[in-house]
């Protein structure tokens, strides 16, 4: 499902954040709530669209459960994105090609994850596109998605900016985000 929420006056004109969620994740708000909280996806994508407006950015939104659905979407930002925001789900530790065309599209890219999945399975601690990402952040529930639009605007801000580097949510401009959800 690809929706572009584009409701800010002139939003055409601001800079794009393509906005990528993979399996399961049009699930938010019902499956497992205890580890993924109550927000529907819906309401995460409200949550985007609001700090966008705050970051002058615009979000485009794809989430889909099927592998080639989330590839041609991604293609489909090049030349058209600044910025990558991807929670892959499961993809994340099985998806070389999901890797591959991130890599083509030589977008910055942050990685989210709602959960802490270094504290979860030992077949979630791996991930194929962390070490192409600008930035991981794990834990934070929802507002992973806003310290990513904001690493996002302040390295569109400071091209070539070295990395910021830290250890809990309170530094929204992280490299690596880890948090509990409360």
């Amino acid at each position: 499902m690809i929706s572009d929420r584009t409701d800010l006056p002139d939003s055409a004109s601001l800079p794009l954040v393509l906005v990528v969620n993979g399996p399961n994740l049009n699930l938010l708000g019902t499956r497992e709530p205890a580890t993924y909280g109550s927000e529907t996806l819906a309401d995460v994508e409200q949550r985007i669209t609001a700090a966008c407006g705050r970051l002058g950015l615009r979000a485009e939104f794809v989430q889909s459960n099927h592998e080639g659905v989330l590839i041609d979407a991604i293609h489909a930002a090049r030349g058209r994105a600044t910025g990558l925001i991807i929670n892959a789900g499961a993809y994340t530790h099985t998806s070389v090609a999901l890797r591959d065309a991130i890599l083509a599209v030589e977008l910055p890219m942050v990685e989210v994850h709602l959960t802490n999945v270094h504290a979860r399975e030992p077949f979630r601690h791996h991930s194929y596109l962390s070490d192409i990402a600008q930035a991981v952040i794990v834990g934070a529930g929802p507002l992973g998605y806003v310290f990513a639009l904001e690493l996002l605007a302040r390295r569109r801000a400071a091209p070539g900016s070295a990395p910021i580097v830290a250890t809990d949510a309170a530094a929204s401009a992280a490299d690596t985000v880890t948090a509990a959800v409360a």
